[in-house]
């Protein structure tokens, strides 16, 4: 969770990018692209959303200052961590914490220290400013403070930006369900905006596990992973509201630093909360992270045999996360009425198999091949210039070890984003993907500065404002180009 932990979005904003003008250079397209532009819905990745106590609304993540959830002791590290309860599901362990809007910078306020701990992406907000788009939240916060940042003049056109705050604790389908609402009504404001009866769609913009989050909800929809187990056949009910989605560094096949990180939990700084292993054993999302087993990215360090990363057994073994010994101390402040260590471990162990066995689900949700559809054009934006954790090595009672490197994004390997089914098998000279990639561009950086550099906002502008649609696209703009 550390290695995600910049992986925050902020939405969009009226500033401007740095390098070349790359506001002069889309100007044009930004106003003249008319009804052929959509409404752009922003998604954020873990850690990516606000979240506060909604009785209370005392901030949950979003802060590391006087009066937020405090998780090295017992009552806040409750608060954060989801509840655990046997015979019950994921979807029904519900507590207090709801989402508070995309986070747009993570401030620490601990005695003389006060720093601004974590910028927003300042690469994606210069780019959708760019092209001359305006956020629908970012708007109605400016005018709430009476400030000058509020709405400007867009020529008459109707176009807006959304962002989706959402808790990122939680199951990823169940996210992506929620995400229906907002496109839905994204669309319907700029079909009446409009004026001709004609429906209308959305463009997303995700980030990292934002990146998941879409992909399930193109498949699905508003309809969450059954609690029976079952996979279900795709419908593509989201596709039908979404023109073009543009993911961004999502770890597609999962991440080793999701698994070393629920093994060790979570240290920022010395004067800032830890994030134990237990409380991060929680929650499913992070499972869902985890990189498939048949990719063999994680290996016994004695029999270099590929561990399954969603059996049980398997944390029992070498002793993880909800499963670690050296857990139980704060088992016991989760699960304050429970008094035996046997009984403590029993729940855990109960929501270690929840959390993995819809771990499993998910991965082969979206793992469905994509051929025949959908309509949607998907795009990728991904690093590959930093050597990135790519096979983990574990031992019994040990701390894992980085084993092997791959290019990526320090974060996020090429491999992973790509969703390349080559990986651990024999290798193929073509890319290998159940993921109808329309294009895929590869860019230098790590996980955030990649989308701070020009040739991103070059990139982003040129897919949401001026793309034509493959051949045939190409084709109609050449012969328009003649006509006039």
């Amino acid at each position: 969770m550390l290695a995600f932990a910049a992986i925050v979005l902020s939405g969009c904003a009226s500033s401007t990018g740095r390098g070349p003008d790359l506001q002069a250079i889309y100007q044009e397209s930004a106003q003249k692209i008319g009804d052929e532009r959509n409404p752009v819905v922003v998604i954020p990745g873990i850690l990516g959303s606000t979240l506060k106590e909604k009785d209370s609304g005392r901030i949950v993540w979003g802060a590391f200052t006087y009066g937020a959830v405090d998780t090295d002791y017992p009552e806040g590290a409750r608060t954060f961590a989801l509840p655990m309860r046997k015979d019950a599901t994921l979807g029904e362990l519900r507590d207090g914490v709801v989402p508070d809007g995309v986070l747009e910078s993570l401030d620490a306020n601990v005695g003389l220290l006060r720093v601004r701990a974590l910028e927003p992406y300042k690469g994606i907000i210069a780019s959708l400013a760019a092209g001359r788009y305006v956020d629908r939240d970012l708007a109605k916060k400016a005018e709430r403070a009476g400030t000058s940042e509020g709405p400007i003049d867009y020529a008459g056109l109707h176009y807006t930006c959304f962002q989706f705050d959402y808790d990122w604790r939680r199951d990823i389908s169940e996210s992506a369900a929620k995400l229906d609402e907002l496109v839905r009504n994204a669309a319907e404001l700029a079909g009446a905006a409009r004026g001709d009866g004609k429906p209308a769609k959305v463009d997303i913009v995700a980030h990292s596990m934002g990146g998941l989050v879409a992909l399930y909800y193109l498949r699905y929809g508003a309809h969450p992973l059954p609690d029976d187990g079952s996979v279900p056949e795709p419908n593509w009910e989201g596709a039908k509201y979404v023109d073009r989605l543009i993911i961004v560094a999502t770890p597609s096949a999962g991440s080793v630093l999701a698994l070393k990180e629920m093994i060790e939990g979570v240290a920022y700084s010395p004067i800032t909360p830890t994030y134990r292993a237990a409380l991060l054993g929680t929650m499913p999302s992070i499972y869902q992270l985890l990189p498939r087993s048949r990719q063999g990215r994680v290996v016994d360090e004695k029999t270099g045999t590929t561990v399954d990363l969603t059996d049980a057994a398997t944390w029992e073994k070498y002793g993880w996360g909800l499963l670690d010994p050296k857990q139980d101390e704060y088992l016991k402040w989760l699960l304050p009425g429970v008094e035996t260590r046997e009984e403590r471990r029993e729940i855990a162990r109960e929501h270690l198999r929840k959390c993995l066995a819809r771990a499993k689900q998910f991965h082969a949700a979206i793992d469905r091949p994509m051929a025949g559809g959908p309509p949607t054009h998907i795009h990728l934006i991904a690093g590959d210039t930093l050597p990135t954790p790519s096979v983990l090595a574990v031992g019994s009672g040990e701390r894992v070890r980085i084993r092997e490197t791959a290019p990526g994004d320090g974060t996020v390997t090429r491999a992973s984003a790509l969703m390349d089914e080559r990986t651990g098998r024999a290798w193929r000279a073509r890319v290998e993907t159940p993921i109808r990639w329309e294009s895929v561009r590869f860019l230098p950086g790590d996980h955030i500065e990649l989308t701070a550099n020009a040739p991103f906002t070059d990139d982003l502008l040129f897919l949401l404002l001026e793309e034509p649609r493959g051949f045939d696209g190409m084709q109609q703009a050449v012969a328009s180009a003649k006509d006039n």
